[in-house]
């Protein structure tokens, strides 16, 4: 198992491969369809942005409310492909590493390889046992849509498969 720590520089994207099994530890966010169509939409007016993108991983997810003492419930991912019309924009403003499942568009691919970045699969089915990486986890923005508000999480150990690598080589295909 590979530990990746956040925010990922370049080195430690070129030294993964198609299905190789990581551990992530450090700040991922979490945004979902309605995030991105948000997030374009401030990029595009020059806004400011709710995180800096440059190395950073987004995991395509909308986890439900916390049950005290945990810091979030259930988290699992969600299928990539509804990300697909905005990841390559966001690809190009510095995201390194985005998380779900199910394959990319040809798009989100040639993105992946010229910027240098990593698609992940994480398992689904298995939200309870992922929510127990999260050790904060706290709403960046957008809180006004629910469980797909973006969200700062604090992770240990969060396990993901590299599905698609920085040379373009897919588990999917």
């Amino acid at each position: 198992m590979i530990v990746l720590q956040t925010p990922i520089n370049d080195e430690a994207i070129g030294s993964l491969n198609s299905g190789d099994a990581v551990c992530i530890t450090g700040k991922i966010y979490t945004a979902r369809d309605a995030a991105h169509k948000k997030i374009v939409e401030l990029i595009e007016a020059s806004e400011r942005l709710p995180f800096d993108f440059d190395g950073q991983v987004v995991f395509y997810a909308g986890p439900t409310p916390a049950k005290p003492p945990r810091p979030i419930g259930c988290i699992g991912p969600t299928t990539s492909g509804r990300m697909d019309k905005y990841s390559p924009l966001l690809i190009s403003k510095g995201l390194k590493v985005m998380i779900g499942k199910g394959n990319r568009s040809r798009e989100v691919i040639e993105a992946i390889v010229k910027h240098r970045g990593l698609y992940l699969a994480a398992i689904g089915g298995v939200a309870a046992l992922m929510a127990k990486t999260v050790k904060s986890a706290k709403v960046i923005a957008f809180e006004e849509l629910g469980t797909e508000a973006v969200m700062e999480l604090e992770v240990e150990n969060f396990p993901a498969i590299v599905a698609i690598d920085c040379q373009g080589n897919n588990l999917y295909s």
